[in-house]
């Protein structure tokens, strides 16, 4: 029985993230690219520091991180539960607590990590949009982030990123990668149904030798 849970989840998250939102998108040739990140356990929405939509240096302080005075180009937008998220930065680091803590419902935390030119890859695909889906997508990110009067700052891994309580309850329906995967669906951009795992999500973002 116990065997059976995890692959009866394996196997809904395979099909809940087959089934697609917006199966009619399609990329632009013109607009804005972003980047779609996976490090194996967590996804991340990658933007353009600076666009005439917004510059998210007016969301996020580049003082929050250890190394603010590189001339950054991108930032990394990521949400899950905040202890799930703080101490998992590899699947070695996950425990039986903290995935239980996650199982059974967590606060939000939001991680910001801060680029420079970054290259595509296999776990970093470029995807074009449109302006008006990247004024949507902005729109669902902003909508995410906690007040800054009352928001707490979190070490990051490295000496690029940072952690800021967010807004939203995470659970089982509700997992980091779905968030990403929420967030492209409200901008129009065609992405799966239900994205527990990363695969979900990168399943919809062109891989390198598709382009």
């Amino acid at each position: 029985m116990l065997i059976g849970i995890p692959v009866l989840f394996l196997l809904s998250a395979w099909a809940g993230s087959s089934i697609p939102r917006n199966a009619g998108w399609a990329e632009t040739q013109d607009g804005v690219e972003i980047f779609i990140g996976s490090n194996g356990i967590h996804t991340e929405i990658v933007m353009p520091v600076y666009s005439d939509v917004i510059d998210w240096r007016g969301q996020f302080a580049l003082g929050d991180i250890q190394s603010p005075y590189r001339n950054y180009t991108h930032v990394a937008v990521s949400w899950g539960e905040k202890t799930f998220f703080l101490e998992t930065q590899n699947w070695s680091d996950l425990t039986p607590s903290v995935a239980v803590n996650a199982m059974t419902g967590g606060s939000g935390i939001m991680h910001v990590a801060w680029y420079v030119r970054p290259a595509p890859s296999e776990d970093f695909r470029p995807l074009r949009i449109s302006h008006a889906e990247y004024e949507k997508l902005v729109a669902q990110i902003k909508a995410q982030i906690a007040p800054e009067i009352s928001r707490q700052i979190y070490t990051g891994y490295s000496y690029y990123d940072v952690f800021y309580d967010a807004i939203g309850t995470y659970h089982i329906g509700n997992t980091c990668n779905q968030w990403t995967s929420d967030r492209l669906s409200a901008a129009g951009i065609k992405t799966g149904s239900w994205t527990p795992l990363p695969g979900g999500v990168m399943k919809w973002v062109p891989s390198l030798d598709q382009r």
